[in-house]
């Protein structure tokens, strides 16, 4: 935020994330993009000690391999637990050395600072992977297609592309009781400008670098997809609806045929997950 008139910063509120900082990687992978540029970055925000949705993750939507023809590239986005680093930093440690896939910056890991998680990732791509061609954040507790998300929406390779569920004319909630709670010194205005939800959307690489660019001197917000939006509207880019339903945001009853058209389906348990995907992936089933 620009200083006040005598060169001093107004105070921080608590709940604007501490941004821009100069956070360290704790857990870095720097060369994975050093051999070939994926065609997917996928950045899943994920609490530290929430070992069993990684895993969830991994052995189902996150498979690497899950899209032949379009190699996905698959980070967990970690900050640091507030109360048991010390006992999870080794244990992160054993986990990411056999699986090579956790990003972790030392930032504290709270509802409240999941925009600065995302604008770890973000810096991540920007410093170590630009050539990605496009980039995808969700959350641990979806159910992904990417192969629909790939075959329907990201071939041929477009540039300018923001999409997902999109949110139009919201804006804050005023009331400290809600856990969405903004208040006005954290952002004035009245309503957003369009943004994808949080639980999944996807950016092209060349939007990926521009919004961490932006979001450099955009003053931040504890609403991370909201804040991507504010940093696509300051450099003037458009937000681009998911074909209807692509992108859902409530829970649907698990269904082959329902599901192979959809890109993601919120409220999805890593138990959930690891009981529908063998029948998703495999099951001889007829859609219509």
């Amino acid at each position: 935020r620009p200083p006040a008139r005598n060169g001093t910063a107004p105070p921080r509120h608590p709940l604007q994330p501490p941004y821009p900082h100069p956070y360290r990687f704790l857990l870095n992978h720097p060369d994975k993009c050093r051999a070939r540029a994926p065609f997917l970055v996928l950045l899943v925000a994920s609490a530290p000690a929430d070992f069993a949705a990684r895993d969830a993750v991994r052995r189902t939507w996150g498979n690497e391999s899950s899209v032949p023809g379009a190699p996905v590239l698959r980070l967990f986005l970690l900050g640091v637990h507030p109360a048991f680093d010390a006992e999870l930093r080794p244990v992160l440690r054993e986990e990411d050395e056999l699986h090579g896939d956790l990003l972790q910056q030392d930032f504290l890991d709270t509802y409240n600072n999941l925009t600065l998680k995302t604008l770890a990732g973000l810096e991540w791509v920007s410093r170590f992977c630009p050539n990605a061609t496009y980039v995808m954040k969700a959350d641990t507790d979806v159910f992904l297609n990417l192969e629909f998300l790939v075959r329907r929406l990201l071939l041929p390779p477009k540039r300018g592309l923001v999409t997902g569920y999109v949110y139009r004319h919201t804006g804050p909630l005023r009331s400290p009781a809600y856990k969405w709670f903004v208040p006005r010194q954290v952002y004035p205005n009245d309503t957003y400008p369009p943004y994808c939800g949080g639980p999944g959307y996807v950016l092209s690489g060349d939007v990926a670098l521009r919004v961490f660019a932006a979001a450099q001197t955009v003053p931040p917000i504890n609403m991370e997809d909201a804040f991507v939006g504010l940093c696509l509207h300051a450099l003037g880019l458009r937000v681009t609806d998911g074909p209807p339903g692509a992108f859902t945001m409530y829970r649907l009853p698990y269904d082959k045929c329902r599901f192979s058209r959809l890109v993601m389906v919120h409220h999805y348990a890593p138990q959930d997950l690891l009981q529908l995907w063998p029948h998703f992936r495999d099951a001889p089933v007829e859609c219509p």
